[in-house]
């Protein structure tokens, strides 16, 4: 009997974690959209287009002639109205502002996704031991995530036309970071406990650790030519204006700056970095043949080589075809692909998470 207890335990236990994976990967998926979404706002100029800081009641959109007249008015005297859109009409602001509140809603949408089911898996005593303060920590980090959001947008109220690119690639950092969280717990918890562990999948954990902490550096390095539009300029590959390595990479003093505000050098270093993202994909590709890798990391492997490749072909052409808005969104969704198949490699690489262990 007490066999059988322990196997029903078990199995319940099992089909716990099944559950709340599922409800996580179901926030990744979420969060993946909100970060499309976010990149056609920014495409689209329409991260301005709401001024007020409203959490509750700006989860309803303008119900009024009279009220889209008065977020208008709003938008109208900050810089980016009266230097880039002073002829916009009201026609023309609800189309930014829609991309923008449906940004915020989607936002909101994930919290309550992710804060009720908790609540409930927490009530009902469903969680795993050790990962509640797992669940907890990327709560929180959400809400930072909502104000980060705020003073990002902030930034642009005042002089500047655009929002702060620091503030701006901060908030993909963040974005990146919760979404990476909550994949790995996820896919811990999906982990089957017998799978098989190839001899080579040792030696493969920490050159996908630098991978992935090369990936993140390169996404990092896309949200400063985003958010100084440094991709509006150079749309040649692989020279820049017939040079290698364009005139005035190093003109802003201290030297320290060109890495982080000028346009140029930017560009090329964002480049760098995914030219050396991919090239490190292929590699690890090209190594773990030499290894013995269990079945699953060799198939995560395969899927990671494609991931790359394909993502420095949409760079490439986004970058030929000057920015367009579906390539560019793309481009930011293919960078979260290239992560999440790092990460699903890394998982895979571990050894199974045995009974009693957070999804870690």
């Amino acid at each position: 009997m007490t066999d059988t207890h322990a196997m029903e335990s078990q199995a319940a236990g099992h089909g716990n974690d099944r559950a709340i994976a599922i409800w996580l990967l179901v926030c990744c998926a979420m969060i993946f959209l909100m970060a499309l979404i976010g990149a056609i706002t920014r495409l689209t100029e329409s991260g301005l287009s709401i001024m007020e800081w409203a959490p509750v009641t700006g989860a309803l959109p303008p119900l009024s002639q009279a009220e889209w007249e008065r977020v208008f008015a709003l938008y109208q005297e900050i810089p980016e109205f009266r230097h880039d859109n002073p002829g916009m009409e009201l026609v023309e602001f609800k189309t930014i502002f829609w991309w923008e509140y449906i940004h915020r809603l989607l936002g909101r949408m994930i919290g309550l996704v992710f804060l009720l089911p908790f609540l409930w898996f927490l009530v009902r005593r469903r969680i795993r031991r050790g990962l509640t303060p797992h669940l907890v920590a990327i709560f929180v980090l959400g809400g930072l995530q909502g104000g980060l959001g705020w003073f990002m947008v902030a930034s642009g109220f005042a002089e500047l036309t655009d929002v702060s690119h620091y503030r701006l690639t901060a908030h993909l950092a963040l974005a990146l970071l919760i979404y990476g969280y909550i994949f790995w717990i996820a896919t811990g918890l999906l982990s089957p406990d017998a799978r098989t562990v190839g001899t080579g999948d040792q030696q493969m954990r920490q050159p996908l650790v630098l991978f992935l902490l090369l990936v993140s550096v390169t996404i990092l390095s896309g949200g400063l030519v985003a958010g100084l539009n440094a991709g509006l300029i150079y749309n040649s590959f692989p020279l820049m204006d017939g040079r290698l390595i364009p005139d005035g990479y190093g003109d802003l003093n201290p030297f320290a700056l060109n890495l982080v505000e000028n346009i140029a050098a930017v560009q090329f270093n964002h480049r760098l970095l995914a030219v050396a993202t991919a090239l490190a994909a292929l590699g690890l590709w090209g190594w773990s043949r030499k290894l013995a890798p269990s079945p699953a990391l060799s198939l995560a492997l395969h899927l990671l080589a494609l991931a790359a490749l394909a993502q420095v072909a949409l760079g490439i052409a986004t970058l030929l075809l000057v920015v367009p808005v579906s390539l560019a969104a793309l481009h930011q969704g293919g960078a979260i692909v290239l992560l999440t198949a790092g990460l699903w490699a890394l998982r895979v690489a571990r050894p199974p998470l045995q009974d009693g262990q957070a999804a870690l």
